[in-house]
């Protein structure tokens, strides 16, 4: 059971990202019927560590291992989808993979759960010229902080 609670008031939700950087590329994925790109995550099952989320997350999305190298980003994210407010707190982790088994470049292609979701790898420094949320990713993933910091995201 996913770490999600509806109120009448708004939608509280719990998820972790992953912030994978390859050759001056991060990857990004989007909803095929929406605009807006994220990092690539989902949300955390009731009683499981962050950690073994994001892992879990990349497994059933891209069927890839990866290595969590450190907490990067605690995000407070709010606002509105689909007419409905969302407090969302987010765990944003710097990972990596010794096993790339997707090639570099432009180039959009699906994950193994089906054509849901689009993958992409785009170039850091053009970041600025899409539709990606939360908002501060398009400036702060050219500077990573070295220790753990805490954002809160108003749209």
């Amino acid at each position: 059971m996913d770490v999600v609670y509806k109120t009448e008031r708004a939608i509280f939700n719990y998820r972790v990202a992953g912030i994978w950087i390859e050759d001056g590329h991060v990857l990004l994925h989007k909803d095929v019927n929406e605009s807006n790109w994220s990092l690539p995550g989902g949300r955390v099952e009731i009683a499981e560590e962050a950690q073994v989320s994001i892992k879990r997350e990349f497994r059933e999305e891209l069927d890839i291992d990866i290595t969590v190298n450190g907490l990067t980003w605690i995000v407070e994210n709010f606002f509105e989808y689909g007419g409905k407010d969302i407090h969302e707190i987010g765990l944003y982790f710097s990972v990596s993979s010794n096993k790339t088994t997707f090639e570099i470049n432009d180039t959009p292609f699906y994950g193994i759960e089906g054509d849901r979701l689009i993958y992409k790898w785009n170039p850091i420094e053009k970041l600025s010229e899409i539709e990606l949320y939360p908002e501060f990713l398009r400036s702060n993933i050219k500077k990573l902080p070295m220790n753990t910091e805490h954002i809160v995201q108003r749209k």
